[in-house]
């Protein structure tokens, strides 16, 4: 049985799919009720209005409420308003009659046709207000419990809205309600609208002020609310970021919100990881398509109108005096300008920012966010270009040289609250490009762009470089500027961009460069080409033939060279050039800090680690940039985070004065997984895994995608486990996979699959031997050695071992120490003397490195062989507990039965116990399978299976899964 897409964890994730608005509504619980006591009091109002903004959700509340009213046993007799009904008069009026009398015909099937009807045509031929009003109140007085539901009465003819708020309630038969919903975007009585439309807006303001009329105003959602309803649009766990990008761009209103998913959802922008979903880095916000409500609600005000609104789309955070600017920027004349901005608000396409107590408007803003951005993206780039220069003069003036091609007297302006004062000026002196002084706009450009660095949200650096670069003349100040870019880029995960920008630098450099700029550029080409994981670019780089004719200092050369062979684990190679061109990389304090680090990771992972535990040690470089020490740093505490050696970890980071949260996600997810704070590290994985070919720092590439499957395999999730590492894998030419290559033997030996473990770990074991790594082997020469013990092959599992205590003395390792401990008394067997001292002093020693799982794998082990009191087991059932790691959990559960203890719990226990059989069962094992996991025999597996389905009420496999993967409970639905 293969888990639903949506629900895997793999590179990249899946794509997201919008599910449609067909479920019920959310967020809207107080105006149902207050809607449901209104139609069911008998001596409630008449007519209720339902009011709200465009989007708002006014069509599928009322559906909801005549859907409740029909299940009570109430007829609903709905009655739908369309565009240019207003040039209609009594047309509502005389559809609302009719619909009455059809009913009360139906329901009295031999009675003639009821005065109402007979009279209401007439009425509307001849205008007759007074006889229409007449009909319309017999209509109402039906002898059957009714609801006229009328939907978007802002489209309704004035004159029906008007003999209903006429309409004598009190005299009317209890049972007959009218429920009308009708857009609200401004209180105002504008005559600013079309004169059909202006005259239906204050027909159905006096309809609400009618004291027989209750209304109720359908509020935006907030938060919590729009975070419920991205999960079930998607069917999954939403991301914080995706939340905050969702109601910032619709601020709450659920149509928006549903177009703005729709199509990134269409644009396969949203990914989906684990039951989670994402938004995936740097996704702009999308442009509407002409048949949106936003849009054909503004093209339907047609010109100046849609002039007006996309020039405000640049120009509304300069408040007020961006109409003068607007008109001057457009050819409008101030008066065409105003009427149109006022027709934009009536329209609900902009709103007023009042002023403080009562003063004047302070300007305009979309009422919707992604509006904004749509009319904004529909300008050509010269259009955009001229209305950006016009803010920029008038942000300008007062203070300096005024733009070139904007007014001379434009009115000086700042920066409304409402708007992201960060970001506003620079994205416009981007855009304007050469209608603005090339010096300062460079100038302002690259200020604003290091000071948003790294810009991991892409909110606009790299576009403010790349702005800059567009204008700057001279050769060599360019490529100092694509350089900066490139580094920008790669500091917030644009590989790409970064590659690109630097290529031409070390291809066809500017004259006057200097070689540190020139090693910069080098190795930041290299260092791209790995994050993008290029493994075939990267093995020529690694030859000294791609670097000869390339017009680069030879310390360029070198350390890109050194760093190519670097990335991928040519670790032999990359100590021999270090050693023959120790001269050169000399030269320079940065070049020397950085290929020193380099040699020691390189001795280390060849079992040398004296000179990276040297490099520990020693103090920063001064003048080193702030940038790359602390990228140094990281290699540094990805190596120790990488061989399991927390305490070391730690003690780095306390003495290069860093939090945790200071860290990348991918080494902030490599501390938390030896921690065994396994809850915080899954969310950090799954953010990583779904932006695709996210890399630890060397040798570690792999790190990632193994842990996490690690921790899945110990929470039952054996296939899930399986499928991430199998999307980790296949990457021709590139690093070594054996990391990969130990989980996945776990998840085959978890499974009783003995020969393809063996196989796999040799195959790890054999491509390491190749490039002469032991890094990481310890963990794969203490499974292997198991794997034989299982399968007795005594010999060969002892060979093993020694292999293990071979490494354990050579690399002086905690983590291999502790492994080669509880490896020999699973090889040797625990009643030798050597194997009590062993497991003494293992306890001690996982006690020691502090890390929750691996200690509560040593207690189990020595509680099982009698060293140390029983109760070491209740120690390592709670660890287990505190990491989540269910099937160990089970596995301590049996033993402690074993031993006559009492397990904790029992009720929390058995419920344990069936959703660990039950996850199992939704990963797709067989019994066999699942017997093996939990080291149960075929029959007991079956009656565990049969007392689950009998308890849930469940009938079949396939439901059991569809309850884990909703993660509901298990209970038949």
């Amino acid at each position: 049985m293969a888990a639903r897409r949506d629900t895997e964890l793999v590179f990249g994730g899946t794509s997201a799919r919008f599910h449609g608005t067909g479920e019920g509504l959310l967020g809207r619980e107080s105006e149902s009720e207050e809607v449901d006591d209104s139609l069911r009091d008998p001596t409630g109002p008449g007519l209720v209005l339902v009011r709200g903004e465009r989007g708002v959700g006014r069509s599928a509340f009322i559906r909801a409420a005549a859907e409740r009213l029909r299940a009570e046993g109430v007829t609903v007799l709905p009655v739908a308003c369309v565009p240019d009904d207003a040039e209609r008069p009594l047309l509502l009026a005389l559809r609302l009659v009719m619909a009455l009398e059809e009913h009360r015909t139906a329901a009295a099937r031999h009675r003639p046709a009821h005065k109402p009807a007979v009279a209401a045509l007439p009425a509307v031929k001849e205008g007759d207000s007074a006889a229409m009003a007449e009909a319309l109140a017999a209509a109402l007085a039906q002898p059957t419990p009714t609801a006229v539901v009328v939907d978007d009465a802002q489209h309704a003819d004035p004159e029906s809205l008007a003999l209903l708020g006429r309409v004598d309630f009190e005299r009317v038969l209890p049972g007959t309600r009218l429920l009308v919903a009708a857009v609200r975007h401004t209180t105002s009585d504008s005559t600013s609208r079309p004169p059909g439309s202006a005259r239906t807006g204050r027909a159905v303001e006096r309809l609400a002020r009618n004291r027989a009329v209750h209304t109720i105003v359908l509020p935006r959602l907030g938060p919590e609310d729009v975070t419920a309803l991205v999960a079930r649009r998607l069917r999954a766990v939403p991301d914080a970021g995706l939340v905050r990008r969702v109601h910032g761009l619709s601020r709450g209103i659920p149509g928006a919100v549903d177009a703005l998913l729709l199509e990134w959802a269409e644009r396969d922008a949203i990914r989906m990881a684990d039951g989670h979903a994402f938004l995936g880095v740097g996704t702009p916000a999308p442009v509407l398509p002409d048949g949106d409500r936003y849009v054909v609600a503004l093209r339907s005000l047609g010109e100046p109108c849609w002039t007006v609104a996309s020039a405000l789309s640049v120009l509304w955070p300069l408040g007020r005096p961006a109409a003068a600017l607007l008109a001057a920027s457009t050819g409008l004349s101030p008066a065409a300008v105003g009427h149109s901005i006022r027709s934009l608000v009536d329209a609900g396409v902009v709103d007023e920012l009042p002023g403080q107590d009562g003063a004047a408007c302070r300007g305009w803003t979309f009422r919707v966010p992604l509006m904004a951005h749509t009319v904004r993206e529909r300008l050509g780039p010269l259009e955009r270009g001229r209305l950006s220069a016009a803010a920029v003069g008038a942000l300008w003036a007062g203070g300096g040289t005024a733009a070139t091609g904007a007014p001379h007297d434009s009115p000086a302006a700042a920066i409304l609250d409402e708007a992201d004062a960060e970001t506003y000026l620079p994205d416009r002196i981007a855009d304007a490009g050469i209608l603005v002084d090339p010096e300062r706009a460079v100038a302002e450009l690259t200020t604003a762009a290091r000071a948003l660095y790294p810009d991991v949200d892409r909110r606009g650096m790299l576009r403010w470089y790349l702005g800059a670069v567009r204008l700057i003349e001279e050769p060599s100040a360019r490529d100092l500027a694509v350089l900066r870019c490139g580094q920008a880029a790669h500091g917030c995960g644009d590989y790409r961009t970064a590659r690109t920008a630097v290529e031409r630098i070390v291809s066809a450099p500017a004259e006057g460069l200097d070689p540190l700029t020139l090693y910069e550029a080098a190795t930041l080409l290299v260092a791209s080409a790995g994050a993008e994981k290029d493994w075939t670019a990267l093995s020529r780089m690694g030859a000294a033939s791609w670097w000869e004719g390339l017009p680069l200092p030879a310390v360029a050369t070198v350390s890109g060279r050194v760093q190519a062979l670097w990335q991928l684990e040519k670790w032999q190679e990359a100590l021999a050039l270090l050693s023959q061109t120790e001269p050169i990389w000399q030269t320079t304090s940065e070049s020397h800090a950085l290929l020193e680090l380099f040699g020691g990771v390189a001795e280390f992972v060849l079992g040398r680690p004296d000179r990276f535990t040297r490099v520990l040690t020693t103090p920063e470089v001064p003048d080193l940039p702030h940038s790359k020490a602390f990228a140094m740093v990281i290699a540094q505490l990805d190596m120790l985070l990488g061989t399991g050696d927390l305490q070391r970890a730690r003690a780095l980071l306390a003495a290069r004065g860093l939090s945790a949260e200071l860290l990348p996600p991918c080494s902030q997810f490599l501390l938390r997984h030896l921690e065994g704070r396994w809850d915080e590290a899954l969310p950090l994985a799954r953010r990583l895994l779904v932006d695709g070919g996210v890399l630890n720092v060397v040798p570690g590439h792999h790190l990632l995608p193994a842990r996490t499957a690690a921790v899945l395999l110990a929470r039952g999730r054996i296939t899930s486990a399986g499928r991430l590492i199998s999307s980790a894998r296949g990457q021709a030419n590139g690093p070594l996979e054996h990391v990969l290559d130990h989980t996945d033997a776990e998840v085959l030996r978890s499974v009783g699959d003995l020969g393809r473990a063996e196989e796999t770990l040799r195959r790890g074991l054999s491509a390491a031997d190749d490039r002469g790594s032991v890094y990481g082997t310890d963990e794969l020469w203490a499974s292997l050695a198991e794997v034989h013990t299982e399968a007795g092959h005594t010999r060969e599992a002892v060979a093993c071992l020694e292999r293990l205590e071979g490494l354990a003395e050579r690399m002086n390792s905690g983590r291999t120490r502790l492994l080669y401990l509880l490896t020999s008394v699973r090889v040797l067997g625990p009643d030798l003397a050597d194997s009590r001292r062993h497991l003494l002093e293992a306890v001690e020693l996982s006690r020691e490195r502090g890390q929750m799982f691996e200690t509560a794998v040593t207690l189990g082990a020595a509680a099982r062989a009698n060293v140390g009191p029983a109760t070491l087991l209740h120690e390592a059932y709670e660890l287990f507990g505190e990491t989540g790691a269910a099937l160990w959990r089970f596995r301590t559960r049996a033993a402690m039965r074993e031993t006559g203890l009492v397990v904790p719990g029992r009720k929390q226990a058995t419920t344990e116990n069936e959703h660990l059989l039950a996850t199992l069962l939704a990963e797709g094992l067989t019994n066999r399978q699942i017997a093996n996991v939990l080291r149960l025999s075929e029959d007991a597996v079956a009656n565990r299976l049969s007392r689950l389905f009998a308890r849930t009420g469940m009938r079949s496999r396939t439901e059991v899964a569809t309850a884990v993967l909703a993660g509901g409970p298990l209970t038949r639905g």
